[in-house]
């Protein structure tokens, strides 16, 4: 009777803790230590970094090829929908909440028909941003050779080849 009644308690145990486990969405094991704010949680981003100097490059009628060299090859493209492009980029910096940026492109026969998303072009802030003037100083030549090219410069022989 005796192994019946511990047979009858084990397995009324193994069914509860069985039935309490949620395989479809299982709790991630976080530890008491990592929740404190000392301790110290890496940068992580996913994505396409899209900036805004870049959104406003974009113009209406540009073609795929010419978005792709502006914005990167998109995270997600559908094969069921070969005309919308997303770019989503995400970034969580240690303890904060992870911030979700979000770019649609819709195209119409091979050009840039749409754009949604958090990021919209603004031509107003595009012509407020001023290209930089780019000055480029190139330094004086100086004479680098080694010592035997210039001992044959000195003496006026030249090199034999």
């Amino acid at each position: 009777m005796k192994k019946v009644l511990a047979y009858l308690v084990m397995g009324t145990a193994l069914t509860l803790v069985g039935c309490s486990f949620d395989k479809k969405h299982p709790r991630p094991e976080t530890s008491v230590l990592e929740k404190l704010p000392f301790v110290y949680k890496m940068t992580v981003q996913q994505g396409n970094i899209v900036t805004e100097e870049m959104v406003d490059r974009l113009e209406p009628g540009m073609t795929k090829s010419q978005v792709r060299f502006l914005l990167g090859t998109p995270m997600l493209t559908d094969l069921f929908h070969t005309n919308r492009w997303d770019y989503t980029y995400t970034i969580r910096r240690g303890h904060d909440e992870m911030a979700i940026t979000r770019l649609i492109l819709l195209f119409e026969n091979n050009s840039l028909a749409q754009v949604h998303g958090d990021l919209r072009p603004d031509p107003k802030r595009a012509a407020r941003r001023r290209p930089a003037d780019l000055l480029v100083s190139v330094p004086d030549w100086q004479d680098d050779r080694g010592l035997f090219a210039t001992a044959i410069s000195k003496l006026n022989l030249e090199p034999v080849e």
